[in-house]
């Protein structure tokens, strides 16, 4: 099966991996840029803890002057992906939470003294779920610099037009409320509408799903839940279902 893989450049090589890895095709189209620049100064003192809930939070923080003392405090990552590439950055003391943002709250709570000091989220400029919000609501004291910015591509490249309207593409992943909206968009400048119509939208939740209302009814399957391995789960299943309907 022929996949078109949306996610940011810095992270699509791993998709692409794991989709290669189960026998299919893939196309990068980061919907995406993300940058470092203009971000918020990272302010370290008396805090007592960190929370990384995106990979790019972590890079931001290992490029900052902060880092120097920022590595030496306890890091709590959502998931195995943002604890590995923290290890990896020299992030001495990660605490590797659950698959969710709204999972790993949970953990926060157990794991720090809310009397300790701030934690800091290494937050970006758009938050699929907010986890200072539930932590303040429990009497935690929690910063939120946005050290990392994400701006939607313009276009897209002439190849993956090309490929969509020549019916080389089988579906599309999308793992993010907005870049659900950025796909519905371009789909629509670039005059494809009726052949991306016809991809199967892998989405990562319910929310995902919702943002494809502009396109109309499309072929849909969504993870069960928001993790790696629930969209990987319905990435199989939408494959064996068009494998079904296209060689039975």
């Amino acid at each position: 099966m022929r996949f078109l893989v949306t996610r940011p450049q810095a992270d699509a090589g791993e998709f692409k991996a794991h989709l290669e890895g189960r026998g299919h095709r893939v196309t990068l189209a980061p919907l995406l840029d993300v940058s470092f620049a203009d971000a918020d100064p990272i302010d370290l003192d008396e805090v007592q803890a960190l929370i990384a809930t995106s990979k790019n939070g972590v890079r931001a923080l290992a490029r900052d002057p902060a880092f120097l003392t920022g590595r030496h405090l306890p890091l709590l990552a959502v998931g195995p992906g943002t604890a590995s590439i923290a290890r990896s950055l020299g992030f001495g003391h990660v605490v590797q939470g659950p698959r969710s943002a709204r999972e790993l709250v949970a953990i926060i709570a157990e794991a720090v003294d809310v009397n300790g000091g701030s934690l800091l989220h290494l937050a970006g400029d758009k938050l699929a779920y907010d986890v200072a919000a539930d932590l303040q609501a429990l009497g935690f004291h929690v910063l939120q610099p946005v050290v990392y910015n994400t701006r939607p591509v313009e276009a897209l490249s002439p190849q993956v037009i090309r490929e969509i309207s020549r019916g080389e593409i089988d579906a599309v992943i999308l793992l993010s409320p907005q870049t659900a909206g950025i796909w519905a968009n371009l789909v629509r400048v670039h005059g494809i509408l009726p052949p991306a119509r016809r991809l199967i939208h892998v989405c990562l939740s319910v929310a995902v799903h919702k943002a494809l209302q502009p396109l109309g009814e499309v072929p849909v399957a969504v993870a069960k839940e928001p993790n790696l391995d629930e969209i990987l789960a319905a990435i199989d299943a939408a494959a064996a279902k068009w494998s079904r309907d296209n060689f039975e």
